[in-house]
């Protein structure tokens, strides 16, 4: 099971090339249709724009996807868009390009750039996470080692997502799937084989980049 990159919040972002305004808006969705209703309400809301271009990416390996040069020269806007979608692995994300012409034509290559560039910069407005495939564990220890174990998991960034203190420990854990072996080792090993680590459900979640 593969993690990939997910919007956790859209965003916008605008270039200008040669007087012409760019205005790339990115938002997530996790349906076809989702997706549709989003470019038909930012075609309506820059109703008066040249051109509305867009693209999206439906999936966790991005299996479904569309563009649109909405009236561009073939090639030129909405195939670009997709390619810096599927470039930064993101998925379950639309975008939508909106131009306002500036009276100077770009070319074939201006235009594949000022696109690129347009949905980059959205991109770069957006929050963005990992959804990934992890495990739970459920960590039995006494008072002794609960420090070894938190100083283990604390070097590696994880917070337990529930801790109970009673007359022992009871911390529990999610990780991402490939880090178990590893972690149940070492804190094995910290705990000279004392604490209990039992695997609870495996399943995704998100995790926000840094």
């Amino acid at each position: 099971m593969e993690s990939y990159r997910v919007l956790l919040e859209g965003g916008q972002g605008e270039i200008v090339e040669k007087k012409s305004r760019f205005i790339a808006t990115v938002a997530g969705c996790g349906t076809e249709e989702e997706a549709v209703r989003f470019i038909e309400s930012t075609r309506k809301k820059y109703w008066d724009a040249r051109h509305n271009c867009s693209a999206f990416v439906i999936g966790e390996r991005g299996e479904l996807t569309r563009c649109s040069d909405d009236g561009e020269p073939s090639g030129t806007a909405g195939r670009p868009m997709l390619e810096v979608l599927l470039g930064t692995g993101v998925r379950n994300a639309a975008v939508v390009v909106t131009r306002y012409f500036g009276g100077v034509l770009l070319g074939t290559g201006g235009l594949v750039r000022a696109y690129t560039r347009a949905v980059q910069e959205g991109l770069s407005h957006c929050v963005i996470g990992i959804n990934r495939f992890g495990c739970e564990l459920e960590i039995d220890t006494d008072y002794n080692g609960v420090g070894k174990i938190l100083y283990l998991l604390g070097q590696r960034g994880i917070e337990p997502t529930d801790s109970q203190y009673t007359d022992a420990v009871r911390l529990r854990i999610l990780i991402p799937a490939e880090l178990e072996g590893t972690l149940r080792g070492e804190i094995t090993e910290a705990t000279l084989g004392r604490a209990r680590i039992d695997k609870l459900q495996e399943r995704y979640y998100i995790d926000r980049e840094s």
